[in-house]
């Protein structure tokens, strides 16, 4: 990842000032990003009853969608929400609450809900991904529209972005990453074609950007944000062993937009981080040990489950879930980056690109390093950051995402080199041979990683009882609406996707983020502390089997209503929804049936 500043050819080019323009080659390349976001999203659209592959994950993120729009209409504080985890509410700050694409989205959210507000988030991902880097691509790497065109697809819709895509919209939304990389590496003072009016464009204009840029970044994903900068620190590196000379030249205006960038984002960020780490329902450490998400060796050379030659079998031994598959780039793209390196290594920028997708392939591979499936004796270099501050955090298989922008821009490097070799001369008279055979091998590097439609799994619907409001009959204020099973700590939580798709309507006890352990105790752990009747409820609900109920289970199912302060249990579609139904009038009595939902009003026994 790095720009013209970083490579002598490019800077040697004139600059342009890109433009999108109706019927400009441009505006074609971004809407045919587009129209392939789209497709990829299509199984879901006008689907209400099903869900991307991870399911839990998406509820989670159309809730956020959802609070992000009562924020922008003034009914919720943005980095706070009492609608979950009654009554101890959530700390959004410290979760993915993605402000920063729920804001702009607020419109499409309070009109269409959340769940096509999270379709438009996906397309605006990966397109806008695309986007982003086909325009730094051809501002300041390449000359050739076709190659940042490539390049830019590659980025945008690499394997391991469209696994994140479906499930983790913090970890997609990488737009801004070629914004924030164009502003540190700003252009060189000593190009005459730079501009030359001091230290206000050098250093001040683009560091003041830059905060805003990384203030902005962070409201979108926060681990995004340290993979880039731990990126650019690796490129950094590489580029001045390769060119010291150069490296010395660019350090003191590099190093100043930095400076001015950190003072303008820790200025605007003091409150919201205070608040992650230090205001009501902060956390410490992570409820999951990160390093046991790990990539396998060989997954570098697989083909991901989600393109069109993909292996539903493979994959899920090489990588630690469907949304993980950062590294399946396959033999071809490897291959054909290694040419490219080896052909273009005269120069210092490809040199620091190669250099650093080594180290951050190798970091993804965890502490030890796994092979076809099996541990192996080798130790990975992660385990020399495992322990570092922030980088604990760091899923390690997410390390190989940095791989697919160097790819890319390999890549593009690679094809406009070709594009311009001169045609028809006495001196070249291959060229066309030449531009031909370099065709055939990026398509054949490039076609088993086309994507395919991201797959769905079925969700039970919410139930006319709360899609419709009949609910308000029941919960006063201050009460709030149980979902059975009331899933506290699990990624499917019915409660949660009910709430995201009437507006946050109603408040719910649990849900799925991550909190503290107690009050008393800020160990993170997944969703709220466990009660005894959720726990008996989720181990119904998974197994179908029913247990005796006693007198005691009754009491501590009424203790733990009035816990959550419930006015009403409801049941809607269940897998095993009928051992669920007599587990709970074993404990409540008798239900009764209102708008397609089982009903309990438990108001009497709580008051």
């Amino acid at each position: 990842m790095s720009l013209g500043t970083l490579d002598r050819e490019a800077r040697a080019r004139p600059r342009r000032r890109w433009r999108l323009r109706p019927g400009t080659p441009g505006l074609v390349v971004v809407a045919g990003y587009l129209a392939l976001a789209g497709w990829l999203t299509s199984r879901q659209w006008g689907r209400p009853d099903r869900l991307f592959h991870q399911a839990g994950d998406q509820i989670l993120f159309e809730w956020m969608l959802a609070h992000a729009a009562r924020v922008v209409s003034g009914r919720a504080h943005p980095l706070w929400s009492e609608a979950l985890n009654v009554p101890d509410g959530v700390n959004l700050m410290a979760n993915t609450s993605v402000l920063g694409l729920g804001v702009p989205l607020a419109p499409v959210t309070l009109l269409f809900g959340s769940q096509v507000a999270f379709g438009v988030a996906v397309i605006g991902c990966l397109a806008g991904t695309a986007t982003a880097w086909y325009v730094l691509l051809r501002r300041r790497l390449v000359q050739s529209r076709l190659a940042a065109a490539v390049g830019g697809l590659v980025c945008g819709f690499a394997p391991g972005m469209v696994a994140q895509a479906g499930s983790h919209l913090h970890m997609a939304a990488q737009f801004l990453v070629p914004v924030i990389l164009a502003l540190v590496f700003a252009p060189d003072p000593a190009d005459a074609n730079a501009s030359s009016s001091g230290t206000w464009s050098r250093v001040w204009r683009p560091g003041v950007l830059l905060g805003l840029v990384v203030t902005y970044q962070v409201f979108l994903g926060e681990e995004v944000l340290l993979l880039v900068a731990l990126a650019a620190g690796v490129l950094v590196v590489g580029y001045a062993l390769a060119d010291r000379a150069a490296a010395r030249r660019l350090a003191p205006a590099t190093a100043g937009r930095i400076a001015v960038g950190a003072v303008v984002a820790a200025a605007l960020l003091a409150y919201p981080l205070w608040f992650q780490f230090f205001g009501p329902g902060h956390y410490r450490g992570m409820p999951f040990h990160a390093y046991g998400f790990q990539l396998d060796a060989a997954s570098f050379t697989a083909t991901a489950r989600q393109t069109v030659f993909g292996d539903h079998r493979l994959p899920a031994l090489l990588a630690p879930n469907a949304t993980e598959e950062n590294s399946f780039f396959g033999p071809g793209l490897l291959v054909l980056a290694l040419v490219v390196t080896v052909w273009l290594w005269h120069r210092p920028l490809v040199r620091a690109l190669a250099g650093c997708a080594v180290v951050f392939a190798l970091l993804s591979l965890g502490p030890r390093v796994r092979l076809d499936g099996a541990l192996t004796d080798l130790p990975g270099p992660y385990r020399l950051i495992a322990e570092l501050p922030l980088l604990d955090h760091v899923v390690p298989a997410r390390f190989a995402l940095v791989c697919v922008p160097v790819l890319g821009i390999l890549l593009a490097l690679s094809v406009d080199r070709v594009r311009r070799q001169p045609v028809g001369t006495a001196t070249r008279p291959d060229a066309v041979p030449v531009r031909l055979l370099w065709a055939g091998a990026v398509a054949a590097a490039l076609l088993p990683l086309t994507p395919t439609p991201i797959r769905t799994v079925p969700v039970w619907q919410v139930p006319a009882f709360v899609a419709e409001g009949t609910w308000r009959a029941y919960v006063p204020a201050g009460r709030t609406v149980v979902a059975v099973p009331p899933v506290t700590n699990a990624g499917q939580s019915p409660a949660m996707l009910w709430s995201a798709r009437t507006d946050l309507a109603f408040t719910a006890p649990g849900g799925f983020f991550i909190g503290p352990r107690s009050p008393d105790d800020p160990a993170a752990r997944w969703g709220a502390p466990d009660r005894p009747t959720s726990l008996l409820l989720r181990r119904v609900a998974d197994t179908g089997e029913v247990p005796p109920i006693s007198d005691t289970d009754r009491r501590q199912a009424v203790a733990d209503l009035r816990h959550w302060r419930a006015a009403v249990v409801v049941q809607g579609g269940l897998h095993h929804g009928d051992p669920v139904r007599r587990t709970m009038e074993a404990l409540l009595g008798p239900a009764r049936e209102i708008d397609g939902a089982l009903v309990w009003d438990v108001r009497p026994l709580v008051a």
